[in-house]
Order: C-alpha cells, then structure tokens, then sequence
C-alpha cells in the first residue's frame, strides 16, 4: 500500500493514505544502514500490521521530486509565503531572503498578503506592483473575512505547498480558513498525534483534498542565505535581468560600477527601490562574510 508521511514524532510517522486515513508506522532497520530517514512529504510503501488500529511499517522510501532542508520535508511542489499587508507592515527584506532560498531550492512562490481589509489600495498596488514585476503570483486574502482564499485554494490544488511566514501575520488563521470543509480524515489523527503536542514544533502535512497538501511549520523572524558567492546574488531578482544588457563591465555587480542598466531602470522607476536597496544589503553581507560562513540575517 502507498501513503504520504504527514508527520513524525518519537521514531513514529503518520502515513496518510487517500480514502483509508491515518497509519501509525515504524521505519524498518533498512533506513539507518543505507543512512537515509523518512521526511515529512515522502511517499512511501507500507506494510499493515493492523487495519483496526491503524499500524504498520514503512518498507520502502519511494523516490523523492525534491527536498527541502528547512523545513525538512520531501516532494514540496511550490511555497506559499504569508506577510501581513499591515500591523505589523511586511518587513520585505525578510520576504525577498525567503524567496532567495525557494530559489535556491527552484521552487515556485505565491506571495500571499493577509489583511487586505485594513489596508488602503496605494499599499496594495506597491506590493503588486514590486512583485508581480519579479514575476512572482501575488494574491491578497482577509482570514478575519475570507476575502480571497477561493483563489488561494485553486492555486494549491493538487499540489504540495509549503507554507511560511513571520509569526503574528496571520498565518495559522489562513491555514485554518483554508482546511474548512476540505481536509481529510483529521479526525483520526488527533488521539494518536495530539501527545506531540508538547515537543518542539515541526513541519506538518495537512491534506486538503485529493493529491493536495499544505505543510504548516513554525513562523520564523530570521533567515540565512546559505552556500552563495555574492556574484550570483543578482540570479535570484529576475527583474534585473532586461537591463543587465546595458551595463558597460561583464560580472557588473549593480552597485559600484558607473555605467549600470540596472542601475538607470532604478533612476527610472522600472525596478523597485526597495527590492534593490534589500539586493544591495544582502549583497554588502555577502561579500563581508565569504562563501562558506553562515550568519543569521534579522
């Protein structure tokens, strides 16, 4: 039988298989000698021991679409990142490290704004405008009203989304707004899972529907760049690139150099300030710290 882990706990992973529920399993000894473990997303095959109570092992890791290191989860399709449009206002230089690492991973993002209802439209269409240029899907959804989540869930369907977001925006409302009437079988999960709930939070996956998950994790404040020379840092904002072409120096790094396409699209309002003065921080922490060193960016 075939099943996707939606959660481990203690040595113990919760395998979710369509229309049967939720399997409490054990991964055979198999794993630790070919040094591989389970991750929450992976597909799996099972052996039942018991149909009544839901048990069985995992005998077998199916191949994965890809892997994520945080948070650690497997056969992730695309990411959805949550800011608030306001209170708090979206600290963008945190949004664009986050799509610097989903880049890094090639993984598509929807960028989802919460609170649109307390917001005016000047901040909407700065948001839109900033990102959409990027070519990123920008949606802006109210979970106190749910305004906009229709579209949301169409653009998960039938896919893997991991979710993310600074706490304090929103994102557990969303996440609840967008299980309601959709997720699966959450009723036979919460006597077995409910006793993690006392451990350290960890990636989770919620099915929604027919080939359709979202994996919730922890907010996060901070985030690192990882494994980057500070040359490649312009790959990852795509609306540099119709300019590049007229820069004078090969390699131009966007910042020093005096004849600079790039820079003259900035002069006149073809890229977003905020998004090259965020590039040109990021950069400056790069190039201070070397390929290699790891530091946490607030």
């Amino acid at each position: 039988m075939h099943g996707k882990i939606i959660k481990g706990i203690a040595g113990f992973y919760y395998v979710h298989v369509e229309e049967k529920g939720i399997y409490e399993c054990k991964a055979k000894g198999i794993f630790r000698k070919d040094n591989r473990k389970p991750l929450v997303g992976d597909d799996v095959e099972m052996e039942i021991l018991s149909e009544e109570e839901k048990t069985g092992n995992i005998r077998e890791l199916l191949k994965r679409r890809s892997s994520l290191i945080r948070p650690a989860v497997a056969n992730v399709d695309q990411a959805l990142v949550i800011f608030s449009i306001t209170r708090p206002s979206p600290n963008l230089n945190l949004l664009d490290r986050f799509l610097i690492m989903m880049g890094q991973n090639h993984l598509p993002c929807i960028i989802c704004f919460n609170k649109q209802d307390i917001a005016n439209e000047e901040e909407r269409t700065a948001l839109k405008q900033a990102y959409e240029k990027c070519g990123y899907t920008v949606l802006f959804v109210s979970a106190l009203k749910e305004e906009g989540l229709q579209n949301l869930r169409k653009l998960l369907l039938h896919k893997t989304t991991t979710v993310a977001g600074p706490s304090g925006v929103g994102k557990s409302s969303i996440v609840n707004r967008l299980q309601d009437g959709t997720v699966m079988e959450t009723g036979s999960i919460s006597e077995k899972i409910d006793r993690g709930k006392h451990t350290t939070r960890h990636a989770e996956l919620i099915a929604m529907g027919e080939n359709t998950y979202i994996v919730d994790t922890p907010g996060f404040s901070s985030l690192s760049v990882f494994d980057m020379e500070k040359e490649e840092l312009a790959n990852y904002y795509p609306e540099f690139i119709p300019y590049e072409k007229d820069c004078r120096f090969g390699g131009c790094s966007h910042i020093y150099e005096p004849v600079c396409g790039v820079k003259e699209a900035l002069k006149e309002g073809k890229i977003s300030k905020i998004r090259y003065e965020n590039y040109v921080q990021i950069y400056e922490e790069l190039r201070e710290r070397g390929h290699g060193k790891k530091k946490d960016f607030k």
